[in-house]
């Protein structure tokens, strides 16, 4: 039985969410489909991203992702499938899906362009709907991703998927901010491990204007109130915080922020 996941920006006031699974069952009526969320604020690509790549760890390899947050629906963006060593992912060339995808480092990619496995009529404004739903279930029912259209190389990375390193430094972004203020970047405990950089030591981070030496832990309460910290966070990204504070008004910092991180500094 094969698992289909679904995010989108639809909200649950409108059928745009039941349409999709319709769509999904009528092809292939086995698969069993998961909500992650259809409450991503409105066209924001970047937090659609950040929560499927939290979310995507969770489910069982194979499973096929389906991401709907999609502002150039109707014009010449691609739609495209992902496929990597864990998963697949389906929906627009956006940046949408490589948060996730790049994680889960990347194999092939593929336009959708096969009308075969769209639906009939296809709307202007609602691939979801039309083309992403039907792919994810006809790749449910056992096809290929090259099945459906043409290998690409030039799908969108944005730069919210890849960290840079630096002349010793580690040049990230602020992906999110919670409720609790925490500062998660896009930056992983993987990308850290390469520069040799482990818990308990302290760096330097450069953020909204503001430089701290901050220390490296591995939990919020290992460091007293009030006093900020670096730690990786339940969605494996490395996040500053303030414990039992809220750390983006220290650092006044947004979502886009560019956040640095120096390796170089000792205790």
């Amino acid at each position: 039985m094969s698992i289909i996941s679904l995010l989108s920006d639809f909200g649950h006031k409108d059928p745009y969410v039941a349409e999709m699974k319709a769509v999904i069952l009528s092809i292939a009526p086995q698969a069993r489909i998961v909500d992650i969320t259809h409450e991503i604020e409105k066209f924001n690509i970047r937090m659609g991203a950040y929560v499927l790549a939290s979310a995507a760890p969770y489910f069982p390899p194979n499973t096929i992702h389906v991401a709907v947050v999609d502002p150039g629906v109707g014009t010449k963006r691609r739609s495209i499938i992902a496929e990597t060593r864990r998963s697949l992912y389906v929906g627009p060339d956006n940046g949408l899906l490589m948060l996730a995808a790049h994680k889960e480092h990347i194999t092939n990619v593929y336009q959708i362009d096969n009308p075969k496995y769209m639906l009939s009529k296809v709307s202007k404004t609602f691939h979801g709907r039309d083309i992403f739903a039907p792919a994810a279930a006809h790749l449910a029912q056992g096809n290929k991703p090259s099945d459906f259209g043409p290998a690409i190389q030039d799908y969108i990375l944005p730069e919210f998927a890849k960290p840079h390193a630096r002349n010793g430094e580690l040049l990230g972004e602020v992906l999110h901010i919670d409720d609790f203020g925490n500062i998660i970047s896009n930056i992983t405990l993987e990308d850290l491990e390469k520069m040799e950089f482990h818990e308990g030591t302290s760096f330097l981070v450069r953020l909204g204007g503001k430089t701290l030496n901050i220390r490296f832990c591995s939990a919020y309460g290992e460091v007293p109130a009030g006093t900020p910290l670096a730690l990786i966070g339940s969605s494996n990204f490395l996040e500053v915080a303030d414990n039992q504070g809220n750390a983006s008004r220290i650092f006044k910092a947004k979502v886009g922020d560019t956040f640095h991180v120096s390796v170089a500094v000792s205790s």
